[in-house]
C-alpha cells in the first residue's frame, strides 16, 4: 500500500442509509409523519424506501432481521447516528418546529462552526442528526487555515426565529 493513498473522488456521496427497525409503521410515522420524508416504495409490512425530493430513496427501513427487536445495548458497536442535511437554516428551523409539534425530545443541539445541528433518537433509538451547513467561506479556520470545528450550544430561540419555509 502506498504511503499516501490517492483520495476518493470528490464527487462521491453517501446515497442512502438502511436502518433495521422493530416496527415498520412506527418508523414510517416518525420519518414520514414527523420529519416529512415521502414514501417511494413499500414491501408489505417488512420494508419501505423513503426520500426527499423524489429521489429513489435516502432511507431504507426494514424489519428483516429486527422485527420486534430492541436497540443495541450501550457499549455495542454500530451506527452512531444518521445525519440528515437540510439546505438552509430556515429548513432546519422547520424541522425543529415539526419535532416540537410532535413532542419529540432532543438529545442535544450544537453549533459546530461549520454547521448547526439537532440531535435526537428515532422510535427505535437510532441516533439522528438534523443539520444545515454554513457556507464554506464562513467555516472557522485556525491561523494555518485548517478547519477548526467547535461544539458550542445552539441558540434554539434564534433558530425558531427563522421565517417559516414556504
Amino acid at each position: 500500500m502506498p504511503d499516501t493513498p490517492r483520495p476518493i473522488d470528490s464527487g462521491v456521496r453517501i446515497g442512502h442509509v438502511h436502518l433495521k427497525v422493530a416496527h415498520l409503521q412506527r418508523a414510517l410515522n416518525f420519518y414520514c409523519g414527523v420529519l416529512g420524508f415521502q414514501l417511494t416504495q413499500r414491501y408489505g409490512a417488512q420494508a419501505a424506501f423513503i426520500s426527499a425530493g423524489g429521489y429513489h430513496h435516502h432511507l431504507g427501513l426494514n424489519t428483516w432481521e429486527s422485527l420486534g427487536g430492541s436497540p443495541p445495548p450501550p457499549g455495542a458497536t454500530g451506527l452512531y447516528h444518521t445525519a440528515i442535511l437540510y439546505p438552509t437554516r430556515a429548513h432546519l428551523a422547520d424541522a425543529l418546529r415539526r419535532l416540537l409539534a410532535a413532542g419529540v425530545a432532543l438529545d442535544g443541539a450544537a453549533d459546530h462552526g461549520v454547521s448547526e445541528a439537532l440531535y435526537l433518537r428515532d422510535p427505535d433509538q437510532n441516533g439522528v442528526e438534523l443539520y444545515w451547513d454554513r457556507p464554506v467561506e464562513r467555516w472557522p479556520r485556525n491561523p494555518r487555515g485548517e478547519l477548526a470545528m467547535v461544539t458550542a450550544p445552539l441558540d434554539l430561540e434564534s433558530l425558531l426565529a427563522e421565517p417559516p419555509v414556504t
